[in-house]
């Protein structure tokens, strides 16, 4: 992935960060989530003063996080067709290049994979096929035979990035005022529109989450299943990212879309980016990227894997 995509990750990750609270491990909180997860959803009323108190929509958006930790984990019971189109953009926002790869996620021996099927949506050459498929077959072989040693390590490491992630939501519902804007039809479905705005005066606990402050999104949650189905951020200001290593400028737009599948699991459909990124303070990047994920397929956990991609 290119570096700008992965920049954009990093707001689309702020924006997901409003609807979240840190994921909770013990038992007591397991119980709490499985119940959670089955009771009636939060319904948002105004209070005597004719507005919905910031902590009945904090309850509410604790609730969607529930649904999105389970969202999480069957997320790995599928595969799926991810498709990303890139507008680089000249200096008068006019398109000068444009670049679309389509890809199949799949998900061998625990981890995701992404296997590239298509360039400007014509299928692969022989020649590039041909290496596409030897790249994930390296990937299949390694995780096949890593030891127990190496595997610890890696999931050692998939867990202090969770905890790292944690800390980061931890802040958010302390760091906005957020506010109920209307309800709204999405898909045929009712939802609750919030708004999320920086809380003046705020001071972060973790040098991560000063970036925050930079940041105003709108979120739509599903009335029937406190799920959320769409978000919108943008930045309002210009966003720092490590020391020297990129600025994201004022004006950044994201916007994500969900949707239920199989009657079960609620999945990514839609992801649009509008940002320009600085790098090194040498390099400018103006880019429109817009993804669309479809055919998601629920494979069998106990299938066996035969080929690159195939199952029986």
């Amino acid at each position: 992935m290119r570096l700008c995509s992965h920049l954009s990750a990093v707001v689309l990750f702020s924006l997901l960060a409003l609807s979240q609270e840190p994921i909770q491990t013990n038992s007591a909180a397991s119980e709490s989530l499985s119940t959670r997860a089955v009771s009636v959803p939060i319904t948002l009323a105004p209070d005597a003063s004719g507005t919905v108190p910031q902590e009945q929509i904090r309850e509410l958006l604790r609730y969607a996080q529930d649904r999105e930790v389970e969202n999480e984990k069957r997320l790995r019971d599928y595969t799926y067709i991810e498709r990303e189109e890139e507008h680089t953009l000249d200096g008068n926002g006019q398109i000068k290049k444009v670049e679309i790869r389509t890809r199949e996620v799949l998900n061998i021996y625990g981890e995701t994979i992404e296997r590239l099927i298509a360039k400007d949506d014509k299928p692969l050459s022989a020649e590039e096929a041909k290496k596409e498929e030897e790249r994930i077959q390296k990937i299949t072989d390694k995780r096949k035979n890593e030891s127990d040693g190496d595997r610890r390590k890696r999931l050692e490491k998939e867990e202090k990035d969770r905890i790292e992630a944690r800390k980061f939501v931890l802040e958010v519902a302390d760091a906005f005022n957020f506010r109920l804007i209307s309800s709204e039809e999405i898909d045929g479905r009712d939802t609750w529109v919030i708004d999320g705005e920086p809380r003046p005066g705020y001071q972060p606990k973790e040098r991560s989450t000063k970036m925050l402050s930079k940041f105003k999104g709108r979120m739509w949650i599903d009335k029937a299943e406190g799920q959320w189905m769409k978000m919108n951020i943008t930045s309002i200001d210009t966003v720092s990212i490590g020391l020297l290593i990129a600025r994201l400028h004022k004006g950044a737009r994201i916007v994500a879309q969900q949707t239920k599948i199989n009657d079960e699991v609620w999945l990514p459909k839609h992801l649009a980016v509008q940002a320009d990124v600085r790098l090194a303070l040498v390099k400018n990047y103006n880019e429109d990227i817009d993804m669309t994920f479809r055919d998601y397929k629920k494979f069998r956990t106990d299938s066996k894997i035969t080929a690159v991609g195939e199952t029986q």
